[in-house]
């Protein structure tokens, strides 16, 4: 517990340190009076340490010079209108003299005479110096702090308590309780001391110890017979009964940072730890209240075996918590519900509840008369945007691969989690567990509510309309009959006087999006979708901030779910987004922003047509010119221009040389800004690079081999390898992506630096790189596929290297990224391809892996190139795939259909290689071992292959279609030209080997060869295979002729 004003005063004193450059601020000399400006700091009298000091530092005394000038300068810290500058330009100065902590702990415990404020604020920056300086103190400055802050753990006034737990927590993270075991025994004499005082401040800084290292309690410490929290925890079980709220509040508070972690100590005590909340349920402090329904929370997520025996009496005291007239308490409470769903606990020990659980949610989901949402949703257009309502915005490194998140359904303007929302989350979890089950509870509520008419109701019929939203997904079968009139319903609410039902109806329709298109094709479909799209564009001219945002958001949505079906309505669509572009303010402006990538997105190259580009490139170029390299709002258009390049393709081009050359700008003036922000005239910021790399992965992938003229006459190759070192992940992510998407397009501009690049992108795939940022390490992974298939075998160096980082990703996939172990799978495939001879010796490491992997990844050009490289490696090694057949089978049957007939004919030479090698009874117990339905499309693809021929992809050699000849050495004394039997096309194949004349011959049995046909001349059966080939190079070799 910190007290408010103690945050407040912290975060000045975190400004001092961490907001204003050291450079930046005049020389100053500290007194009561204003300082000169050109006056240089006067250095403070601390008191010396003599010899005697030095020996015993309680001894060690201010002097009342020194005390003087700190107060007088935490005077002035806390002064509302102080000159912060000077001020942290003389804490440094003051920070070199090693007794100046000794002076801040000295005014915290016995600063009597000076105000409360100022011994508070000598604690907080006490506190963070000692973060940076402790261990390098003297022993006798770190003696004499921990000595001086012990006996004020029971400080009469409540801040000077608090600050000096907060400093004794800090303390003890550094030191640890080997290092401070003094801190035990004070802490438990204060706890036994019966003053409240003293055991309020004992239990504080307990809780701080326990909410920031809580296991540090729970360890064995030589001199202590017990661990820490043995000892503490009976006590803090005792405070539950304790006459003082404070007490039962910070006991709570201490035992619930243990649930996670579960000692031994309460594990033990579990017993009595539940009967006290059941006795703290009805306590009459809030807080407390809030703490048992946290611990009940917390328990069915990480414990909830400890639960079940007691779960139905918990569920109705959860219930009951969830209607408490202080709302943080019925908040906490409502957490229990989304909790219960999600570990999967029986759903029937629930449902006895739901008739009096669903009408409390929909009470919840009304809004309260002093919602600040309310007051902030009046503000119409004209209203200017405050700081606080522009959100840090965070841009999202492009990652290969990824799936689409879901989106952000936060309905309210100031994103702050409430009751409200948690209760309309709890509806959502319960629809998708109990699914239409709910609807005879709900839907007469939602029909009572939507029937009252009347303008004092108007917050019930929103609280209805948002509970229609909320249950769009759990219970779409039971509504699915009921939705055309549900929609029907919702259209003329777009037009509400009220902005908060014309706001929830934009994202409850949003939420119908998928149902809305399926209907399309249904008697009225088409008419209710036009229906929505006027209205939604309608409400994106509204007057009301909050109204265009919700619109804004709800047709980004539609757009997603709609494609091509908004294409008859483009030219109506994008009057509307750039009508908007001139009146909203820059928060919207954003959101609007989103609302045309996600367009361009949605109808592609239809965009690509002068009438409409004629609308919309122009404002947006406008708006691209007047933004400032250093302006953040750069950061939407950026993102806006990579989907509309995407879209737009070749048809960009007319608008692709200034944007390129603002993007290699951007990336240049922010590289600049790391080493010198003064010569780059901004600060520096991340978020600049990476949309600007984003935004030229955007170009190449639009204009394709049209960029390379711009990358030609660029710094972009060696600005890229910069930023694919770059300390920063997102920087790498994004670098290492247009990375992949220049070596699709333009390869050739990447040559002078190629090996760097390859060892660098090799780097990040190292297990650790790939724990520290899996997204990094996916596109890193794609990067090096799409560099292969360029450069084929210049890629060799890195091989080894790569595939030694790939197999431990195939091998544990659990817990990784999805894509960043299909990305492994496809990448070890394409090096497989181009350099067989380098793989394939050490496939038997990683094969059972890599088609357990391919099995999982759809059908696409992608798994076609890693299947050329499984087909390529088991041609150069055949007999060391042997072991993994059944799983290879497996990979095969993983197709729906290889598109590719050269592919094709390729799988299917090699199923049908394996099944001659084998012979009928080793093939049978292969496919024995297979599902049934595996065998079945193992059987087409056979089926399939007879009659076909294979066509070469990328020049390379199907191994497998080589004309094979017997060589039978009968006589020892014949040469293998006597005795030749040359087989048809197709009726006897095996694998490649390296052969040459003679010691070519490579024995049968160890090719696995079940029946080979015997020689006609003395009927013997044969030794050894040859190529056709090589039997031409041993006739040449003895001059004879067939």
């Amino acid at each position: 517990m910190i007290l408010y004003s103690e945050k407040k005063q912290e975060g000045l004193l975190l400004l001092c340190f961490v907001s204003i450059p050291f450079s930046s601020l005049p020389s100053v000399s500290f007194s009561r009076h204003a300082p000169s400006s050109h006056s240089s700091p006067s250095p403070l009298p601390f008191a010396t340490s003599s010899p005697a000091m030095a020996a015993a530092a309680p001894l060690w005394q201010p002097q009342e010079e020194g005390l003087r000038e700190i107060c007088s300068l935490l005077d002035a810290h806390i002064s509302p209108n102080s000159d912060q500058a000077r001020i942290w330009h003389q804490l440094q100065h003051y920070t070199q003299f090693p007794d100046f902590n000794n002076y801040l702990v000295f005014l915290l415990a016995r600063g009597e005479g000076k105000s409360f404020e100022v011994r508070q604020a000598a604690g907080l920056l006490l506190k963070n110096n000692l973060r940076a300086t402790f261990s390098s103190m003297p022993p006798t400055s770190q003696q004499y702090i921990k000595s001086e802050l012990l006996p004020c753990i029971g400080a009469t006034n409540k801040a000077i308590r608090s600050t000096v737990g907060t400093v004794i927590s800090v303390l003890f993270q550094i030191v640890r309780v080997a290092g401070w075991i003094e801190l035990f025994q004070a802490l438990h004499q204060c706890l036994d001391s019966n003053d409240l005082d003293h055991m309020e401040g004992a239990m504080d800084a307990i809780y701080k110890i326990c909410e920031d290292v809580p296991e540090e309690l729970d360890v064995d410490v030589p001199g202590l017979s017990e661990r820490p929290i043995n000892i503490f925890m009976p006590r803090l079980l005792q405070f539950f009964q304790s006459t003082h709220a404070s007490l039962r509040k910070l006991a709570l508070g201490c035992i619930n940072q243990y649930i996670v972690v579960m000692p031994a100590a309460l594990y033990m005590s579990m017993d009595q730890y539940l009967q006290g909340l059941f006795n703290l349920a009805k306590d009459p402090s809030a807080d407390v209240r809030k703490l048992v329904c946290s611990a009940w929370v917390q328990l069915i997520e990480v414990r909830p075996s400890i639960l079940e025996p007691h779960l139905k009496n918990v569920t109705e005291l959860m219930l009951q918590a969830n209607k408490d007239s202080d709302d943080e308490v019925a908040l906490e409470a409502c957490e229990f519900w989304s909790a219960y769903c999600d570990v999967s606990m029986p759903p029937e020990g629930l449902r006895e509840f739901l008739p009096r659980l669903i009408p409390t949610l929909l009470s919840n989901m009304v809004y309260a008369d002093d919602d600040e949402s309310l007051t902030d949703a009046e503000e119409d257009e004209s209203f200017p945007d405050r700081d606080q309502d522009l959100k840090p915005r965070f841009h999202a490194s492009r990652l290969h691969g990824s799936e689409t998140g879901e989106d952000d359904d936060d309905d309210d303007a100031v994103n702050v989690w409430n009751l409200r929302k948690c209760s309309a989350a709890g509806l959502d979890v319960l629809s998708n567990v109990f699914g239409d089950s709910i609807l005879p509870t709900l839907m007469p509520l939602i029909q009572q509510n939507l029937a009252r008419t009347d303008d004092d109701a108007w917050k019930e019929r929103e609280a209805a309309v948002l509970s229609i939203g909320a249950i769009a997904e759990g219970c779409i079968t039971g509504l699915y009959p009921h939705l055309p009139q549900i929609v029907a319903f919702l259209i003329p609410l777009l037009d509400d006087k009220f902005p908060l039902i014309r706001s929830i109806t934009c994202w409850t329709l949003s939420r119908y999006s998928k149902f809305i298109v399926q209907s399309l094709e249904h008697p009225n479909g088409r008419e209710q979708f036009d229906k929505i799209i006027l209205g939604l564009l309608r409400r994106i001219l509204d007057t009301n901030k909050r109204v265009q945002e919700a619109a804004c958001s709800a047709f980004a949505t539609l757009e997603e779910e709609s494609a091509e079906e908004l294409v008859p309505h483009l030219g109506i669509i994008l009057q509307h987004l750039m009508c908007a572009y001139g009146k909203y303010q820059r928060r919207n402006l954003r959101i609007l922003y989103d609302a045309l990538g996600t367009l361009a997105d949605a109808v592609g190259a239809e965009l690509n047509q002068v009438k409409y580009l004629d609308i919309f490139m122009p404002p947006l170029i406008t708006k691209w010119q007047q933004l400032a390299n250093s302006d953040k709002d750069l950061f939407a258009l950026l993102e806006c221009f990579t989907s509309i390049a995407q879209a737009l393709g070749p048809g960009f081009s007319q608008f692709a040389e200034p944007v390129f050359q603002r993007c290699i700008s951007l990336i240049q003036s922010q590289q600049l800004a790391k080493v010198d922000p003064a010569a780059a005239g901004a600060l520096y910021d991340k978020e600049f690079i990476v949309c600007a790399l984003d935004l030229l992965s955007g170009l190449a992938e639009g204009l394709g081999a049209g960029i390379e003229s711009l990358v030609a006459q660029s710094s972009l190759r060696d600005l890229l390898l910069q930023c694919c070192m770059d300390e920063a992940a997102d920087v790498r992510q994004s670098a290492l992506a247009l990375l992949g998407d220049l070596s699709r397009v333009c390869p050739i501009h990447l040559h002078p630096r190629l090996q760097e690049f390859l060892n660098v992108a090799a780097k990040q795939l190292n297990p650790q790189c790939v724990k520290d940022a899996v997204s990094v390490a996916n596109n890193a992974c794609w990067a090096i596929g799409e560099l292969a298939i360029k450069i084929g075998k210049e890629i060799s160096p890195v091989v080894i290297s790569v595939v030694s980082c790939l197999v431990p990703i195939l091998k544990s996939p659990e817990g990784l990224n999805k894509s960043l172990v299909e990305n492994s799978a496809i990448t070890l495939g394409r090096l497989s391809w181009v350099c067989p001879d380098i793989v394939a010796p050490h496939m038997d490491h990683f094969m059972q892996a890599w088609c357990n992997a391919l099995c999982m990844i759809r059908d696409d050009f992608e798994k076609e190139d890693a299947f050329h490289g499984l087909c390529a490696m088991v041609a150069a090694n055949p007999t060391g795939a042997v072991g993994s057949l059944a799983y290879i089978c497996q990979a095969c049957a993983s197709w729906k259909e290889i598109k590719s007939e050269g592919l094709h004919n390729e799988v299917c030479q090699i199923l049908n290689g394996y099944k001659q090698m084998l012979g009928v009874g080793g093939w049978e117990q292969c496919i024995s071992t297979l599902e049934p339905a595996v065998v079945q499309r193992l059987g087409s693809t056979s089926q399939r292959v007879s009659g076909k021929n294979y066509h070469h992809r990328r020049g390379r050699e199907s191994y497998w279609s080589v004309q094979w000849t017997f060589g039978f050495v009968c006589d020892p004394t014949a040469t293998p030209r006597q005795h030749t039997a040359k087989l048809k096309r197709g009726t006897e194949q095996g694998p490649k080997h390296k052969l040459g004349p003679l010691e070519s011959l490579a024995p049968l049995e160890g090719l696995g060869i079940a029946s080979p046909p015997s020689c006609p001349s003395c009927g013997s059966r044969p030794m050894a295979l040859m190529t056709t080939k090589a039997v031409k190079r041993i006739k040449k070799k003895y001059q004879a002729s067939d």
